[in-house]
């Protein structure tokens, strides 16, 4: 995390799950909160843990908490067997790890999947990041922006394929050989990028462990299992962007097929491992030593032609959106907002890296000293993580302030300014 990030900032994955969309029943709650703890233990030798802990439910539409234990702030009241309360407008809603009210808790928000397994492998991932300090793992968050480029996502693609074909192959053999083709594919894409494998390692660590986790402790066996990841990875090459969110479709994969011969294999990782050179050994796989020629000769059993040319259409559509995006938050007059002490809250599929710029992200939320900045049409964070711009500010009532495709609730004692440039900027009166 960068220094200059004063306080915990939050991601949110978007799952291709189809959710419920009735009203919230407390009884239910109860049921979660029983299902979740009857996992938890029954999975105890998974980090020889019971992860389970506080978990706060958060109803997105009037910030209703639906808690197991109450907070230090006397926000949650004991309602039958749970605590609710409403969450502070100024903390965001994520599916995440946070320090609030006094102890730290799963966040995550409501509905919750209609499926029970997956309902479980979602809260037992914000679990398992709750207690992933007291696991000796790092929360890192490193930038993977390569995975947003042409060769990135070929390769990646490329990976993925031969790793759902070992998912579902018939023999041990089969699997053995469409997994050694898979780290093939992925370390000809290190190749190409300097500090790849290690960023890419430092993601994997934090959520790919996570999701790995929930995996398990969905509780889908053996064949059924299998289907499931391998359908995750053909749901994920309809996301936009891979940069943050290829973890909950490599590591998990990876870990399942090693956990049915090896079932404690993860805890024999901690926060500097190097994933792929454990898989690669652990597999018992051998890579050759001629990369380039070893992605050739199997290229075409993975449908490389195809992956080439969508994706060398879709660099022509990204390389119109660059030029936009550009022109709005770069190029033309725009408004700068510096980062004091924020927390951040965005979907990972539909970011968007913007050459040494930073990265757009299409939705957000923001939460600082100075208000809270709503995003819906796309802002601008530095690479720097030090600042977010957004369009140009059209409209402004008392402290509430708008342009397109944002709103922001602007807190007393800070006013916006303009240069002689018609940029604006953030100021404390």
């Amino acid at each position: 995390m960068k220094n200059k990030i004063y306080a915990v900032f939050f991601l949110f994955f978007f799952t291709c799950i189809s959710y419920s969309q009735t009203a919230i029943n407390k009884d239910s709650i109860q049921i979660y909160f029983n299902e979740i703890k009857e996992s938890t233990k029954h999975h105890f030798k998974l980090w020889n843990m019971d992860i389970y802990g506080q978990i706060l439910f958060v109803n997105p539409e009037d910030r209703m908490l639906y808690a197991n234990d109450k907070d230090t702030l006397g926000i949650l009241k004991p309602d039958g067997n749970i605590f609710t309360g409403i969450l502070p407008k100024e903390i965001n809603i994520a599916n995440t790890s946070v320090a609030w009210g006094g102890k730290v808790w799963a966040m995550i928000f409501l509905p919750l999947p209609d499926d029970k397994n997956e309902m479980l492998r979602l809260c037992t991932h914000e679990l398992f990041h709750r207690a992933q300090s007291k696991l000796g793992f790092k929360i890192s968050d490193e930038g993977n922006n390569h995975l947003d480029s042409k060769d990135g996502r070929i390769f990646l693609r490329l990976e993925l394929t031969a790793l759902k074909k070992a998912l579902l192959s018939d023999s041990p053999e089969e699997e053995k050989r469409h997994l050694t083709n898979a780290f093939i594919f992925r370390k000809y894409r290190n190749s190409l990028f300097a500090s790849s494998a290690a960023n890419e390692n430092l993601l994997e660590l934090n959520e790919g462990l996570a999701e790995f986790t929930g995996v398990i402790m969905g509780g889908l066996k053996k064949k059924a299992l299998r289907e499931r990841l391998a359908k995750d990875i053909t749901d994920f090459f309809g996301v936009p962007t891979y940069v943050r969110s290829f973890p909950y479709r490599t590591t998990p994969a990876y870990g399942y097929m090693l956990y049915v011969t090896k079932k404690d294999w993860n805890l024999e990782v901690n926060s500097e491992t190097n994933l792929t050179d454990y898989f690669i050994k652990n597999f018992n796989i051998t890579i050759p030593d001629n990369l380039p020629d070893a992605v050739k000769s199997i290229g075409s059993d993975y449908d490389y032609a195809n992956i080439q040319s969508e994706e060398n259409t879709r660099e022509e559509k990204i390389k119109e959106k660059i030029s936009f995006y550009k022109s709005i938050f770069i190029d033309g007059p725009h408004f700068e907002l510096k980062f004091e002490r924020m927390s951040i809250s965005f979907d990972t599929r539909n970011i968007m890296p913007l050459e040494d710029y930073g990265t757009v992200y299409p939705n957000m939320r923001v939460s600082d000293n100075w208000g809270i900045l709503n995003v819906t049409d796309g802002a601008l964070v530095s690479s720097g993580w030090d600042k977010v711009t957004v369009s140009i500010p059209l409209k402004t009532e008392m402290q509430n302030v708008s342009g397109k495709g944002w709103t922001l609730e602007l807190k007393e004692g800070y006013t916006i300014v303009k240069d002689d440039a018609g940029n604006y900027f953030l100021k404390k009166k």
